[in-house]
């Protein structure tokens, strides 16, 4: 499938400012099942455009806007295409355990597994854990998969619970929240597991009714698991 991706973001400002000095991790990654054909990016005001790769392989542009101004749009234009992923398998080995610890003791994972702002334990989330039996058994992909169900029916959708720099607590104390919130749990709750595990945010594009509203920023968990 080919998506035409036209992004726009807008600043305004209450007041004249003097300078602007942006940093944009917009363009879509070309791995996987997907490949990025083309992208521009423009500013208005006018800037000079530079880029760089950045640590996780993502094409970061920066720019700097030296002259006063009220409002900044920033427009990003993509093709890309995405095929059919393969799917995944039913179950692992129960000696993907046994594999996972041996990858994370020859590799460099510390940023995945460690706690961090938004995904860091409290005693709301040990509860949690004890009340869905979130422990190792069977193997990864199966607890993945039991985790991600017991979650959804866990916590409520929400989108005026919490606010974007909530902490964890703030939905856990309620049940209920946004897909942030759902994905910081699911962090903080598979990294105790010993599971890299990172944040992703973007958007879906809607081709059913789904919990989070059509073309509102979204946000999932990326999990490495052997041979995925």
């Amino acid at each position: 499938m080919h998506y035409t991706v036209r992004h726009i973001t807008k600043f305004r400002y209450s007041a004249p400012i003097s300078e602007s000095i942006m940093e944009v991790r917009i363009q879509p990654r070309s791995e996987g099942n997907q490949h990025c054909f083309d992208f521009r990016l423009s500013t208005s005001p006018r800037s000079r455009i530079q880029e760089y790769r950045g640590e996780f392989g993502n094409r970061v542009h920066h720019f700097n806007i030296p002259n006063y101004h009220s409002q900044l749009t920033i427009t990003a234009e993509a093709f890309v295409e995405v095929t059919e992923l393969t799917p995944l398998p039913d179950t692992l080995s129960p000696q993907a355990w046994d594999e996972l610890d041996t990858q994370i003791e020859s590799d460099d994972y510390w940023d995945s597994l460690m706690p961090s702002h938004f995904a860091t334990p409290s005693n709301l989330l040990y509860d949690l854990a004890h009340e869905l039996k979130v422990e190792r058994r069977a193997d990864p992909l199966t607890v993945l998969r039991d985790l991600n169900s017991a979650l959804y029916h866990a916590l409520g959708y929400s989108s005026k619970t919490t606010r974007v720099d909530s902490p964890i607590d703030d939905a856990l104390r309620v049940r209920s929240g946004v897909c942030q919130d759902f994905a910081h749990i699911m962090i903080t709750l598979v990294r105790d597991l010993r599971i890299p595990c990172r944040y992703v945010s973007g958007y879906l594009f809607h081709q059913r009714q789904d919990r989070s509203a059509s073309g509102a920023t979204h946000a999932w968990v990326e999990a490495l698991l052997p041979g995925l």
